[in-house]
């Protein structure tokens, strides 16, 4: 048996038994740090081991230190699974290794993401003409985003940025709500236009951008502006108003972007189609795979309506690269050179779902975490903080009568910590207006009603021990 076969067989069957385990075991790591330094941080040898036995030996040096977010009693993060299809896919695309940078130098994958993004450019109803790209995540797909829309509001202006870069050009403004994700800002930074240059949007009851507050803030903008709107907020799934914004930021000339990293699929579902009205008509989006869609990490994805710009903002040319004569170069749409052909897992579990499955799986999540958020909120000692008519939800857990803000707080995070020490779920805080919170985020295809149920029972079990 070749090296390769040995060491493929072993990561095989201990993939399954992760897989097969997920039911049974902690969703939490177990391991301390001292522990997984210890396990991993043996000197390197002055020989090498056989492939298969570094297998085996990786996996007994982990076990304890693996995440479960696998499991369908993932709620910490907007965190997806992997769906089988996706997985094995993954698999093929680290065994096929390609450079998925140009076409010439991955025919099958270049295609297989040409494909890929025209049928989720479709399936969010985005204009027929927009470009896309695959990147890491939402946070690269902001920064490709938004150089596409620098590169289009300077050249409105008549300044070149990718010429003359940003000295001497006219400032951009990024206009984003205060609670807009932090990948927006870092992606401003990265781009050299600098933090100062965001002006934060006040908020209504329901967490979004209100037309007169957006209207207000642009006449205070005299150079070019970008506006940040979303597609669920990570706390509350909030969903700006699109139809009613978009009018607005277009008579202010400005570009509209979308941070849609799990909410873009509200699209895809007709019981959710009505969150996301009006999200066709802005002018740049971004959305991860990796999450609603339950494909394996990392996997985020960029749409632009206006492609010039997002090609100019990102194109590269050498006498060393060949064009694709007529095929799609992805390297003239994404920031990265070398690259994962990231295409391939999509691409499966599209084809996996197809769109009756896309929309079945939206509408799941969604009624789990309701059920789940409603479950644990009427439990004595618990209090449902906000609901959404998503796939996030918040809770927390008060103390008794007459306690202080700050020990409801403290009691909130003791909570957690018990639900996370018992192994049967793994959940986030966050500090929300003010108040420590619990994270509820369902978004793996495997959780059941069962889990749901289990999940409850562990929430109570840790009230009354904590």
């Amino acid at each position: 048996m070749s090296e390769d076969r040995k060491a493929l067989d072993r990561a095989f069957v201990h993939a399954l038994a992760h897989l097969d385990g997920l039911e049974f075991s902690a969703v939490g790591p177990q391991a301390t740090l001292d522990e997984l330094r210890k396990a991993l941080g043996r000197p390197l040898g002055e020989r090498g081991l056989p492939a298969a036995e570094v297998i085996d030996r990786l996996v007994a040096d982990t076990r304890r230190a693996i995440m479960g977010s696998q499991s369908g009693r993932f709620f910490s993060w907007v965190i997806g699974g992997g769906l089988p299809a996706a997985i094995a896919a993954d698999w093929l695309t680290a065994v096929w290794d390609q450079n998925a940078g140009i076409y010439t130098a991955a025919p099958a994958a270049a295609v297989a993401e040409e494909v890929a993004g025209s049928w989720l450019r479709d399936l969010f109803e985005l204009p027929k003409d927009a470009s896309f790209a695959f990147t890491t995540g939402t946070q690269m797909a902001h920064v490709t985003c938004l150089a596409a829309a620098r590169h289009a509001l300077l050249a409105r202006r008549g300044w070149d940025v990718a010429q003359n870069g940003l000295f001497g050009a006219p400032r951009v403004r990024v206009l984003a709500s205060v609670d807009c994700h932090g990948s927006v800002d870092r992606a401003v930074r990265l781009l050299g236009m600098g933090s100062a240059s965001i002006l934060r949007l006040a908020v209504d009851n329901q967490g979004c951008v209100t037309p007169e507050v957006l209207g207000a803030a642009l006449a205070e903008c005299e150079g070019p502006a970008i506006v940040v709107l979303q597609a669920g907020e990570l706390n509350l799934a909030a969903f700006d108003p699109f139809e009613d914004l978009v009018p607005v930021a277009r008579k202010a000339k400005a570009w509209v972007h979308v941070d849609g990293a799990f909410g873009m699929w509200a699209k895809a579902c007709p019981e959710t189609r009505h969150l996301v009205k009006g999200l066709e008509l802005c002018d740049s989006w971004t959305t991860d795979a990796h999450k609603v869609l339950n494909v394996p990490y990392d996997s985020g994805i960029a749409f632009v309506s206006d492609a010039n710009a997002h090609r100019a903002a990102m194109t590269l040319s050498t006498s060393y690269l060949p064009a694709g004569a007529g095929a799609r170069d992805e390297i003239d749409f994404n920031p990265e050179f070398s690259r994962r052909a990231r295409g391939f897992a999509v691409y499966a579990a599209l084809r996996q779902l197809g769109r009756e499955g896309i929309a079945d799986l939206v509408a799941r999540l969604c009624r789990l975490a309701r059920m789940l958020a409603e479950g644990i909120g009427r439990l004595p000692g618990a209090e449902l903080v906000a609901a959404s008519a998503f796939n996030q939800a918040l809770v927390r857990f008060v103390a008794p009568s007459g306690a202080s803000q700050t020990e409801h707080d403290e009691r909130t995070n003791k909570v957690i910590a018990a639900i996370n020490a018992s192994g049967e779920a793994y959940f986030g805080g966050v500090t929300w207006r003010g108040r420590r919170a619990m994270r509820i985020s369902v978004c793996n295809w495997r959780t059941t009603h069962a889990d749901v149920a289990r999940v409850v029972a562990a929430v109570e079990a840790a009230l009354a021990a904590a």
